[in-house]
């Protein structure tokens, strides 16, 4: 686990479950180990507009991301996936790795959680590492969403 990201959650007293695993970079890898994970599998998308305005999006994992629905709700005419410096820079990720806890590094990202998640009872997020997935239920998900100083929003998408 992040070792920032790990003092950021014991700081804002966020319990979590820590299920390590073999490193997985694709929702098609992580279907065979997340199987005994209990919790609803996500994952999460690093966007950027077209005046640099940069979005992380948790969807379930198994969802499609409709771009057009997203574009419509904020009023963007475009909306693209960001390059991995832009990742590396805003939220000190790696492609594979891309995680909600992120967020601890943001610079001005917005965090577009989807409300299925949200009322989830349990979800998994990578701790910004892909050899492992920590799994928050719905109380401790919403104290982290609570601690960020970052614009967020929970969307139905």
């Amino acid at each position: 686990m992040d070792p920032n990201l790990k003092s950021y959650l014991e700081k804002h007293n966020i319990q979590y479950k820590n299920y390590e695993h073999p490193a997985v970079f694709t929702v098609e890898e992580s279907k065979k180990i997340k199987i005994n994970i209990p919790s609803l599998h996500t994952k999460c998308l690093f966007l950027k507009d077209e005046n640099s305005q940069f979005y992380l999006v948790a969807i379930p994992a198994e969802k499609r991301l409709n771009i057009l629905l997203l574009r419509k709700k904020f009023n963007l005419k475009k909306l693209h996936f960001a390059s991995e410096e832009e990742l590396k820079y805003n939220l000190n990720l790696t492609p594979g790795s891309v995680s909600i806890f992120g967020m601890i590094y943001s610079k001005s990202v917005y965090l577009i959680i989807d409300k299925s998640i949200w009322d989830a009872n349990k979800a998994g997020f990578h701790p910004n590492i892909n050899t492992a997935t920590i799994v928050l239920d719905h109380s401790n998900l919403e104290k982290f969403y609570n601690s960020l100083n970052s614009r967020k929003e929970i969307v139905s998408l």
